[in-house]
């Protein structure tokens, strides 16, 4: 028996692929073992499902809106992930930099600090500094 909702589950995923990259996403699934599979297949139907799958806000807003939020829990990890998302979601370089701006004054410098060397890796890699 599943532990989530299939359709929200399949809108999700789709949702979850489009902004983080099939393989990404395709890679995180395989990896998924009997421990983590019910955490992979929830998070992807409530966070994506659920979460990404109204039109209420478009996918930019969202991808900028979760840039300041993990960029103000820390999570560099996850924010690097999704700094490349929000730049295939089509937040520029100059956004990009007023989320840090934003990030620092409400979470301090140094955090702003880890986010400018985050986005700059990613912004190199895509050629975009």
């Amino acid at each position: 028996m599943s532990t989530f909702d299939e359709d929200l589950f399949e809108k999700g995923l789709a949702q979850r692929k489009a902004t983080l990259g099939d393989a990404y996403v395709q890679g995180n699934l395989d990896a998924a073992d009997a421990f983590s599979r019910p955490f992979q297949e929830a998070m992807t139907a409530w966070c994506w499902g659920f979460g990404w799958g109204d039109a209420a806000i478009d996918p930019k807003t969202r991808s900028m809106m979760n840039l300041s939020m993990i960029g103000a829990l820390g999570k560099m990890t996850e924010w690097e992930i999704h700094c490349r998302g929000a730049i295939d979601n089509g937040v520029s370089v100059e956004e990009l930099r007023a989320i840090i701006h934003v990030i620092g004054i409400y979470c301090g410098v140094p955090q702003a600090l880890e986010c400018f060397r985050v986005a700059r890796k990613v912004l190199e890699e895509r050629g975009l500094l």
